[in-house]
């Protein structure tokens, strides 16, 4: 892995098979899966990663049975009990994005608290995208921009550059991700960080969620460090920059 990326993102995908193949609920899927959140974490504070985000719950998935939320949402509530103490042992920071207001008050209130006691942390940052979707965070983020415009913050003849824009994003002071892995064979980005994705790699495998490990990890990383990113310039111009 000659190449490390500085942000790398996952959609943790294939749970519910997981569960399907050995005949059981869909939430015993989602609890084997912690395991690979805690693998993941792991390796990317091992190999340098500064950022390590990780699609937990999309704005989509608030159509599924009620049952299924509710235990996924206890299931949230006590990973992030059971590895507060972990996260600051290791000296990670954690972050959750998303629309919060969905979320419960007991869940918010844990979120809320770690990310608190975190915050004095310098290694790798964690991030939980929870109750997320891309059409949701370019929506909010013109709410703001429109906002700002009513109030006098800024004018309509002001140009709008799109790192200003980013900077309305939920995912401000966040570097874009330079990979995105999805698991489970799936291979779209299901209304994930569509702005902040423009360049984003991305590596797709057959892995159900609750099997991938720090070799599927590795894996990964060294299919990335194989790839040439371009930004939409020549090979030429890439080399004489070097």
């Amino acid at each position: 892995m000659s190449k490390i990326p500085r942000h790398v993102s996952i959609i943790m995908d294939g749970n519910g098979r997981w569960a399907r193949q050995r005949g059981l609920e869909r939430l015993e899927g989602h609890k084997a899966g912690v395991e690979s959140v805690r693998a993941a974490t792991e390796f990317a504070a091992e190999n340098g990663i500064g950022f390590l985000s990780l699609f937990a719950f999309s704005e989509e998935n608030w159509m599924r049975p009620e049952s299924e939320i509710m235990g996924l949402m206890e299931l949230m509530v006590g990973a992030i009990i059971g590895e507060t103490s972990t996260l600051m042992e290791n000296n990670i920071i954690f972050k959750v994005i998303g629309d919060k207001s969905r979320l419960s008050a007991g869940l918010n209130e844990k979120i809320d608290e770690i990310e608190r006691k975190s915050s004095v942390n310098t290694g790798l940052t964690m991030i939980i995208f929870l109750s997320y979707s891309g059409k949701w965070d370019i929506l909010q983020a013109a709410v703001k921009y429109a906002e700002m415009v009513k109030s006098g913050e800024l004018s309509l003849d002001e140009p709008v550059s799109s790192d200003f824009f980013a900077s309305l994003l939920s995912t401000a002071g966040i570097p874009d991700p330079d990979l995105l892995i999805r698991t489970s064979g799936e291979q779209r980005i299901s209304n994930y960080m569509l702005w902040q994705s423009a360049y984003t790699e991305f590596y797709f495998t057959d892995v159900l969620w609750p099997d991938f490990r720090k070799n599927d990890f590795r894996m990964a990383l060294e299919t990335y460090s194989a790839r040439e990113r371009r930004y939409g310039k020549t090979r030429d111009q890439i080399n004489n920059s070097i």
